[in-house]
């Protein structure tokens, strides 16, 4: 930035109000001062602007060396499942040989039952205290207002009469 010093800054300032004059003045230096605010905040915008762009390069040469990892697993993988296959086929027909070989029968293979889905949903439990024991032990079943949990708990033979101020006659 332009090196400005104190005593230039007091020479550019004594300029001004010979030049602009004392009334304008003040309106003049808040109308600089947003300026100048404005240029700043650019600034950052342009700054941070160019720091994404140089995020999203490193993402993207990121991205492609981990691609080139997983192709590289892929086909290791696939070479060594191909191996196994091979190896598979290869002991699977040795001993189909030697069965019939030794017994001419094949023996037979073992089914399994078939997993089956219970069908039960932890979030659908219904009915986990009976209704006859919340029943005898007083447990609410049903919401109920203010007024009458009021009444409930009002002792027996309570009238409304006794609530209200008698008159004197």
């Amino acid at each position: 930035m332009i090196d400005l010093g104190l005593s230039k800054l007091a020479l550019i300032g004594a300029v001004a109000l010979i030049v602009i004059g004392p009334e304008k003045l003040p309106r003049v230096a808040r109308t600089i001062g947003t300026l100048l605010g404005k240029a700043q905040r650019y600034v950052s915008d342009v700054k941070a602007e160019v720091n994404r762009s140089m995020e999203l390069d490193e993402l993207r040469k990121m991205k492609t060396s981990v691609e080139g990892a997983a192709r590289d697993v892929e086909n290791s993988i696939q070479s060594a499942s191909s191996g196994i296959e091979q190896e598979w086929s290869t002991t699977a027909a040795e001993l189909e040989s030697s069965f019939e070989s030794s017994s001419g029968v094949m023996p037979e293979l073992v089914n399994y039952p078939e997993y089956k889905h219970p069908g039960k949903n932890w979030r659908l439990k219904r009915g986990s205290v009976p209704a006859w024991y919340k029943a005898r032990q007083g447990l609410r079943t049903k919401a109920l207002s203010g007024a009458a949990r009021v009444a409930r708990h009002r002792p027996p033979g309570f009238s409304g009469a006794a609530r209200r101020p008698r008159q004197l006659g």
